[in-house]
């Protein structure tokens, strides 16, 4: 669903859930972010989350691992850790069951890389198979990573290369390199883990993670929340194999065009840029990586954290102040 057909669906839901009369819930409806968080006590807070869709790939080991890994990335952007998992299944009568063995087998040893449990779920009979997790996770309440936490010199980071939206489609159109999949299939797989810890080590107060809504959709939420501007480099920023190639063919996924009409008003071009390259910044990824805003104090921190927990992270711009502008340069 597009951003602003899911903006206008929730609007009932916030009028239900005021925000004053629910005190615990520390991040919900109102906020928009990536994940719900619940105070349980002064000392942790529950991290809530959902997510699954259809295959993206033909492998059902490596859909399993990616659509988990892309499930629990919404507890990393909140700065948690995993606890457990709940498997979302939508499975057609008459396809083999090893299919959904090799999808589920994903699912689970990629919630056991992260540290957490698959302790249950729910199957349905659908015509197309889906999967994905509902998410348990923990935070300290004093240390939850929001949209809305970036301020002016922060420096932003983000923990994975873009285009895999663009890979991905290339691949159903049979236009894909091998090379290039396999490149995407691990960029997807990929847990957000070390970028999570490394922004708890920095104190790093704003997160989110980059999927459908695209690498200029998730910043612009960013900016427009926190009540600054995002300056992007644009030669800084990370691509998978391939990405760029697909973009010139225009083998560019639905949900792109969506993103270009409600995200182009929020963006800014101080340089000249091929269209087929700022399509690419509006593209849906799958499984894409955390981008943080780190306190300038807090730069050599991260990136160390960073390091030593096995991630990586590349600079891409800083907050600075403004509007909720998304600048690129």
């Amino acid at each position: 669903m597009g951003p602003e057909d899911l903006a206008q669906v929730l609007r009932p839901l916030g009028e239900l859930f005021v925000a004053g009369q629910h005190p615990n819930v520390l991040v919900g409806l109102a906020a928009l972010d990536d994940a719900a968080v619940y105070r349980l006590d002064d000392h942790t807070a529950i991290i809530a989350t959902a997510d699954f869709f259809p295959p993206i790939v033909d492998d059902p080991y490596a859909f399993g691992a990616i659509a988990a890994a892309n499930a629990m990335s919404d507890v990393y952007a909140m700065g948690g850790e995993v606890l457990l998992a709940l498997n979302l299944v939508c499975f057609p009568e008459g396809l083999d069951p090893a299919i959904l063995e090799g999808i589920l087998r994903g699912g689970a040893e990629k919630v056991q890389e992260a540290g957490g449990v698959i302790a249950g779920g729910h199957t349905i009979t659908d015509r197309e198979p889906k999967y994905g997790l509902a998410v348990t996770g923990a935070v300290h309440p004093e240390h939850i990573a929001t949209k809305d936490g970036a301020r002016p010199g922060d420096q932003l980071f983000l923990s994975k290369p873009l285009g895999t939206g663009l890979v991905t489609t290339a691949a159903k159109a049979g236009a894909a390199e091998s090379a290039d999949l396999a490149a995407a299939i691990e960029v997807m797989s990929t847990l957000n883990r070390p970028a999570a810890r490394a922004l708890q080590a920095a104190d790093a107060r704003a997160a989110t993670d980059i999927t459908g809504f695209s690498f200029v959709g998730h910043a612009w939420e960013m900016a427009a929340q926190s009540k600054v501007d995002l300056v992007l480099s644009v030669d800084s920023l990370p691509l998978v194999p391939g990405a760029a190639r697909y973009a010139d063919e225009w083998l560019f996924p639905g949900g792109t065009e969506r993103n270009y009409r409600f995200y182009m008003p929020h963006l800014r071009l101080e340089r000249n840029l091929d269209e087929a390259f700022i399509r690419l910044l509006l593209t849906p990824e799958t499984s894409g990586g955390l981008l943080v805003a780190v306190p300038p104090s807090g730069v050599d921190v991260f990136q160390k954290t960073l390091q030593a927990a096995g991630g990586r992270a590349w600079p891409v711009g800083e907050a600075v102040r403004g509007d909720g502008t998304i600048r690129l340069t």
